[in-house]
């Protein structure tokens, strides 16, 4: 047992486990506010446009449901709610332009940033390293 313990343990505190969990963090954070500007800012514009209430009520119903009375038991509306359907590809498709935005600037700074280190110069050797380049190059001309 104690040996399990330690390799989960090594498994859990790897670096890589870490930042996957960081992200996963963010990711949820991330996905409610796009959510949130789904839902509050651009689906109340498109309920405007459409002169209703959005997607979200857009259906198709195959069976209209009932209300109980007396005996008989209320039946349920079997319904297509292709509304939300519309409404999870808009989410999907928003989300998935944020996330290109953020990768695409991402990936640019960190161009930026390895161009500006391949191009800063070399720093100059110590007198040491100086001293060292010397002997081997002493001792490769000897042999």
């Amino acid at each position: 047992m104690g040996k399990f313990i330690e390799d989960f343990k090594a498994f859990a505190l790897k670096g890589n486990i870490v930042d996957m969990a960081v992200g996963v963090i963010i990711g949820g954070a991330f996905g409610k506010i796009v959510t949130s500007l789904v839902n509050d800012i651009i689906m109340p514009v498109v309920s405007i446009i459409t002169g209703g209430d959005g997607y979200k009520n857009l259906k198709y119903v195959i069976t209209p449901g009932r209300p109980a009375m007396g005996d008989v038991a209320a039946v349920e509306e079997v319904a297509i709610n292709y509304g939300l359907f519309i409404q999870n590809i808009v989410d999907f498709l928003i989300i998935a332009l944020c996330i290109f935005i953020a990768l695409r600037y991402t990936v640019k700074f960190m161009k930026k940033e390895k161009a500006a280190e391949e191009a800063a110069p070399a720093p100059e050797p110590t007198a040491e390293e100086k001293l060292l380049t010397e002997i081997r190059d002493i001792l490769k001309s000897e042999k």
